[in-house]
């Protein structure tokens, strides 16, 4: 009768003579494809009666199944997770196909319902005696408390037939006997076979099966646990049995003087053949009194790792203690209160991280695990190998599991208890299952948010209600942002909002303001972001939360000490820019902020500049980070952001590059980038405008490149450059200058490509006798004259103030209106002027920008149009550009057109940045500094002027 686990959830099975394989428990366990077919198409039809724990005896309903169908389900098996019988049967299965691989199989005539039967069966040959041993040793006890040698050797001969007549399944015979034909595969094997001398024939073949040579008896080793010792100072010896099998199955230990010379003889003849397989034997020491081995522990752990199985190879079985399990050690994290809450539930903030309790769990089979004890963790620690004892029992973990992870939680413990802060981002990177520990981690209790990331990897934010101050309605993704935002200042982890542009973070920030409702001791949220964006933030504050009170701080009649104090006490939200964070540090550096929100983050990402070491030492209880572009030009953009919201999360720069940012950029190694995106999932929040979830609010977009043909001039001027290039490139000269003196012919010759005036800076006209001199002004010039005409508005992007000024004054005449210029150098005010004029109805048809000035922070969906009549080469910085226009609040589709010249080198950048724009979000090289390091053939294909770059 089988006894169940107490886990009824695992499938199980068992071999009944003349029924096959039951098997029960499978409605409720996830089954590779091949096994849930082959179980589905069978009905349960019998009743298995089971033991339980309690020895009460019950039923299960249980599919029956063939030897055919045992073996394809076992097979189906072998790589999941499964009990303990199954294993043992598939253990079973793998044996007998070794010793029919070997040939130690031989045609029988059997008796099967009192009908002689043709059949394959095993050659009893010593090594097949041997293996049976290990089998029957190992049994699980269900087989057992079920006559098991019975149903062993009917399952042994069943699958013993079965593979010998799948092997022949190509065979054909080469005499039709009947007697070849019954040992075929085609032929139904329990048929009976004709013969009148049935008795006399059974016995023949018997007699000729059994005649393969074997001795009476076999020499087996068998293995003792030590003896309870009293000294825990005495060394611990493993007792090896030295044993024999006889013919009828009984297994005796080998007393020496009762053997004559010739078993003697024999049996140190066995012996000198097991140190040989084994010959960590030789170091045992004896046991004067029998021929037993005495074994250390250490060599015990190898008996059990791979001694058994070399010595089995050799005919001499290893019977191991069945008392002693295999165990699965596990960690566990446990949360402690706490210091000073009232609640022992309080929610453990990352600030309170170090409060932890490392424990060790272990568990064997479907056994619930056991959590140990200081005092077990002491004794494990001062063992050593995988066989250790624990509360008196001896137990078994692979690879020194067990005393590892018991260091490894007193070294955590050491840390916990010092007066060191603990190192955040390493203890975050272990429950992330980033960084190797002894063993797998299998629960983080008391810690909810850790549970979640443990467990799948991400936040799983509870539901929050849109603000009622919120004077605005937030779109499915938007709220789940809020969520996001809300969930992470609960337990005091920073986060980067990485929406792309135009999918309003500052909608969000805003919304997580008014849901807060800040308290009257509450510090303010200070707001740091570009110059460019303070007076958005300033409306959109204005628009969506009137009720909160704002400080600009910013212009040279801002506060100083004094005022401010007062004027941030009376206020809840400050906005200031980084380069007033940097000037006025000290200032901000004495307040206690109650978040710190950093806008376009990837302003700082050079943390060697001023404004970055001042953002990191200011105060602040929470701190959120905003950009459209988290990687923007290499990995180490992101580290920075990470860093900034929680500082040493990824750890150093060096230490980042070595681990995360070389394996991803030079070797592009998937492993890697699957770890680090595990790390850093649940403290960034990317939606992009193609998620199916935002792609309902916005407008089609088409993105096109247009090609334009140099002038006759262009090209001169153009060949005129590359050859001065090329003739500099001669002197060898160093590096720095060698890369100086690229760049500066890379912008020559793209100021080229924009217009002759551009380059040449002389002040001559944009046209000569009324032509034109630049074939990418002229395309220009057709395409905004449609679209005026059209009664649409165009955003025309350039990497140049200098052009920027050409192409205003010049379009302004063409277009017969003004054209505006966003540069660097417009103040606060006049910008903010500019973006409301452009934003209006009124507002003038076309606006010009330069790529630093109007590549981020501004709404400018009033154009549907958007131009870039020069390229920076970064896709990252031209879609930053681009999202003015195509973000929220865009109703019209958007056109995107890129310029570049034909056959020049712009041509030729823009296709090598199409095949690369895959992994242009995570790595692209900063600016164009990257063609300096081309070698000069490289450079001279890259830059040379093709016939087709002049038109006709």
């Amino acid at each position: 009768m089988a006894r169940s686990s107490p886990a009824t959830t695992a499938l199980h099975a068992l071999w009944r003579p003349g029924v096959g394989l039951a098997v029960w428990g499978f409605d409720d366990v996830a089954l590779p494809e091949d096994a849930a077919r082959l179980l589905a198409r069978r009905r349960a039809g019998r009743d298995v009666p089971v033991l339980d724990e309690s020895g009460r005896r019950r039923f299960e309903r249980a599919v029956p199944l063939g030897v055919a169908s045992t073996v394809a389900l076992l097979d189906a098996l072998r790589d999941t997770p499964v009990s303990g019988e199954l294993r043992w049967y598939i253990y079973l299965l793998d044996g007998v196909r070794g010793f029919v691989t070997a040939g130690t199989v031989a045609p029988g005539l059997v008796d099967i319902a009192g009908e002689a039967t043709m059949r394959w069966l095993p050659v009893p040959t010593a090594m097949w005696r041997a293996w049976l041993d290990v089998v029957i040793g190992s049994a699980p006890d269900f087989l057992t408390d079920n006559g098991g040698a019975v149903a062993l050797q009917d399952l042994l001969d069943e699958f013993v037939d079965h593979e010998c007549r799948a092997r022949l399944a190509t065979a054909e015979p080469t005499v039709a006997t009947p007697l070849i034909g019954a040992l075929l595969p085609h032929t139904d094997a329990s048929a009976p076979l004709a013969t009148a001398r049935v008795p006399a024939a059974q016995g023949a073949w018997r007699e000729w099966n059994n005649s393969a040579p074997h001795d009476d008896s076999t020499l087996l080793l068998r293995l003792y646990e030590p003896d309870s010792e009293d000294d825990p100072d005495a060394p611990t010896r493993w007792r090896l049995q030295v044993c024999r099998r006889s013919s009828d199955g009984h297994v005796a230990p080998i007393a020496p003087h009762r053997l004559d010379a010739h078993d003697l003889d024999d049996v140190t003849s066995g012996l000198a053949r097991a140190v040989r397989a084994f010959p960590e034997l030789a170091d045992a020491d004896p046991d004067r009194h029998t021929l037993d081995f005495l074994l250390s522990t250490e060599t015990a752990e190898t008996l059990f790792a791979a001694g058994a199985a070399a010595l089995g190879e050799v005919g001499i079985p290893v019977l191991l203690p069945r008392a002693i399990a295999d165990v699965r050690p596990t960690l566990g994290l446990r949360a402690t209160p706490v210091i000073g809450s009232p609640q022992r539930s309080a929610v453990v903030r990352w600030a309170a991280i170090r409060n932890f309790e490392w424990r060790l769990a272990i568990g064997t089979g479907s056994d619930a695990a056991i959590t140990l004890s200081e005092a077990d963790i002491g004794e494990l620690t001062r063992q050593k190998g995988d066989l250790v004892r624990v509360r008196g029992v001896w137990m078994r973990a692979e690879g020194a599991a067990l005393t590892r992870a018991a260091a490894f939680v007193t070294a955590q413990r050491a840390a916990a208890t010092s007066d060191q802060p603990a190192d955040m981002g390493e203890l975050f990177d272990l429950v992330a299952g980033n960084t190797a520990v002894p063993v797998p981690i299998s629960s983080v209790e008391g810690l909810s948010w850790l549970d979640d990331i443990a467990e799948t990897g991400a936040l799983a934010p509870p539901h929050v209600e849109s603000p009622s101050t919120l004077r605005a309605t937030l779109r499915p993704y938007q709220l789940r942002g809020l969520e996001w935002l809300v969930h992470l200042a609960d337990i005091g982890v920073g986060g980067v909002l990485a929406d792309d542009m135009g999918l309003g973070k500052t909608i969000q920030v805003i919304s997580l303001l008014c849901h807060e409702d800040r308290a009257i001791d509450t510090a303010p949220t200070l707001i740091v972001c570009p110059m460019s964006v303070v007076g958005n933030w300033r409306r959109e504050l204005e628009r969506f939360a009137p009720h909160l009170r704002v400080l600009v701080h910013h212009g040279p009649d801002r506060h100083s000490r004094k005022q401010f104090t007062a004027a941030r006490d009376r206020s809840d939200v400050v906005l200031t820019t980084f380069a007033l964070a940097a000037r006025d540090q000290e200032l901000l550096g004495e307040q206690q902020w109650h978040r710190l929100v950093v806008d376009e983050a990837q302003h700082v990402k050079n943390v060697n500049t001023i404004a970055a070491k001042a953002l990191r030492t200011l105060r602040a209880e929470h701190r959120i980070a905003l950009t459209g572009t988290p990687v923007e030009n290499r990995l180490e953009d992101l580290r920075v952001v990470i860093d900034l919201v929680n500082p040493g999360m990824l750890g150093s720069a060096s230490t980042f590059r070595a681990r995360f940012a070389e394996p991803i950029e030079r070797d592009r190694d998937p492993a890697t980038l699957r770890r680090l995106t595990a790390l850093t999932r649940p403290f960034i929040l990317r939606r992009e405008k193609t998620d199916p979830a935002v792609i309902t609010d916005l407008p089609e977009k088409t993105e096109l490149t247009v090609r334009a043909n140099l002038t006759v001039e262009q090209a001169a001027l153009y060949q005129a450059i590359l050859d001065d290039l090329m003739e500099a490139l001669k002197s060898k000269q160093q590096r720095t200058l060698r890369r100086r003196t690229v760049l500066a012919a890379l912008t020559r010759l793209k100021q080229v490509c924009n217009h002759p005036a551009h380059y040449l800076a002389d002040g001559t006209p944009m046209l000569y006798d009324g032509e034109h001199r630049s074939g990418k002004v002229e395309l220009l010039a057709d395409i905004l004259g449609t679209v005026v005409d059209d009664g649409e508005r165009a955003l025309v992007f350039t990497q140049f103030a200098e052009f920027g000024h050409l192409l205003t004054e010049w379009l302004g005449e063409q277009l017969e209106t003004p054209v505006p210029l966003l540069h660097g150098g417009v103040g606060r005010t006049a910008r903010d002027r500019m973006v409301a004029q452009f934003q209006d109805d009124a507002g003038p048809p076309v606006l010009v920008a330069t790529l630093k000035a109007g590549g981020t922070g501004l709404n400018l969906t009033a154009a549907n149009h958007v131009v870039h009549v020069d390229r920076w080469w970064n896709p990252a910085v031209e879609d930053q550009a681009t999202d003015r226009a195509y973000r929220i609040g865009q109703q019209r589709a958007v056109q995107v057109r890129k310029f570049v010249c034909v056959g020049t080198l712009e041509e030729r950048i823009d296709e090598m940045i199409d095949i690369k724009r895959e992994l242009a979000s995570l790595s692209v090289s900063t600016g164009e500094s990257w063609l300096s390091d081309l070698g000069d053939d490289e450079l001279f294909d890259l830059f040379r002027l093709r016939d087709e770059a002049v038109s006709e």
